[in-house]
C-alpha cells in the first residue's frame, strides 16, 4: 500500500473528473480526460504548487479547509469525503492532541429522562456539546424521523443540517440554521477541544466552505430561544418556537423544546401525534 495515501487519493479523483463535470470547457488537445492539475487548483482557490506538494506526498498535513474546498471542486459525494478525511485524520497532528477533556457524554441523567417522560407529545431532545441528539421524546420522533434527522449513529443536528441534501428542504431559512449551528458549538466547547477539533476537521472537509466559512467567520450570538419554519412530510410547513433550557448539571448537555407558534401549527402537530385538539398549545394561545 502506498505511504501517501492522501496525495494517490486527490490525484485519482483529479484525473477521474471530466472538465464537464466540473463545469470547464473541455478546451484543446488534452493527454488525460480528467482535470488538469491547474484547472483543480484553480476551482478549489489554491496554488498549482501546492496541489502539487500535496498529490507528490511533499505535504500531508493540510488544512480541513483546503481539503473542503478540493471537495468541492471535486464533486465528491459524501462517503468520499469521509474517507478523505479519515486519510487527512490517520496523518493529522490532530490525533496527538491532548485527551485530557472528558469525553462528550451520551448518558442522561435520570432527571433529566423524567422530564422528557413528562413532556409526553410535545417535540423535545437532549442534546450534548457536540450537538449530537442523546435522548428525545415520541413527539420529537414523530417530528424528526421523517425528515431523516434521527437516521445518524448517534443522531447529529450539525452533521445533518450540513452534510443531509435534505436540510435545506425541511429548512426554508437554512442559512440562519447554519449560522445557529456553529454557533451552539462554539459556545461551550473549544478548539482546544480534541473532540470538537475532531468534529470541526470532519465537517470542513464533508460540508466543504459551507462550514468552514461559517467557522472562520465572526461567530454570531446563540439564540436560546426563536421561530424556525421547519417543512414536515405530512404536517407540511410548520412553524417551531423553541427554548433552550440547561439543567443545573448539564454535562455539558442542553435540552431543546418546541412548541408551536401558531395555531395552524399547533393542530398540524395535535394531528401528527394523534392528539385532541389543543393538546399543544400554540405559544401566547
Amino acid at each position: 500500500m502506498s505511504d501517501n495515501e492522501l496525495g494517490a487519493f486527490l490525484r485519482a479523483r483529479r484525473e477521474a473528473l471530466t472538465p464537464a463535470e466540473a463545469g470547464l470547457p473541455a478546451g484543446p488537445r488534452r493527454r488525460t480526460p480528467g482535470l488538469r492539475r491547474a484547472e483543480l487548483a484553480m476551482l478549489a482557490g489554491i496554488s498549482v504548487e501546492y496541489l502539487a506538494r500535496l498529490e507528490q506526498g511533499r505535504d500531508r498535513n493540510p488544512s480541513p479547509q483546503v481539503l473542503g474546498a478540493l471537495s468541492e471542486a471535486l464533486r465528491l459525494p459524501l462517503d468520499a469525503r469521509l474517507h478523505l478525511r479519515n486519510l487527512l485524520k490517520a496523518g493529522s497532528h490532530h490525533q496527538h492532541l491532548c485527551a485530557a477533556a472528558p469525553a462528550p457524554t451520551h448518558e442522561v441523567r435520570a432527571p433529566v429522562r423524567v422530564l422528557l417522560d413528562r413532556l409526553g407529545p410535545t417535540p423535545a431532545a437532549v442534546v450534548n456539546q457536540l450537538g449530537d441528539l442523546v435522548a428525545y421524546t415520541d413527539g420529537f420522533a414523530r417530528l424528526a424521523g421523517p425528515v431523516g434527522l434521527l437516521d445518524g449513529d448517534p443522531p447529529s443536528l450539525p452533521r445533518y443540517v450540513f452534510t443531509d441534501p435534505r436540510a435545506r428542504e425541511v429548512y426554508p431559512d437554512w442559512d440562519r440554521v447554519a449560522d445557529q449551528q456553529v454557533a451552539a458549538l462554539f459556545l461551550s466547547v473549544t478548539s482546544a477541544d480534541p473532540y470538537m477539533a475532531g468534529l470541526v476537521q470532519e465537517l470542513s472537509v464533508t460540508a466543504g466552505p459551507a462550514f468552514s466559512s461559517r467557522v472562520t467567520a465572526p461567530a454570531p450570538l446563540r439564540a436560546r430561544s426563536g421561530v424556525d419554519r421547519f417543512v414536515h412530510p405530512e404536517a407540511g410547513e410548520l412553524r417551531l418556537a423553541y427554548e433552550v433550557l440547561e439543567p443545573a448539571e448539564t454535562d455539558g448537555q442542553h435540552l431543546v423544546v418546541y412548541l408551536p407558534a401558531d395555531e395552524a401549527t399547533e393542530a398540524a402537530l395535535d394531528a401528527l401525534m394523534g392528539r385532541r385538539p389543543g393538546t399543544l398549545r400554540a405559544v401566547g394561545a
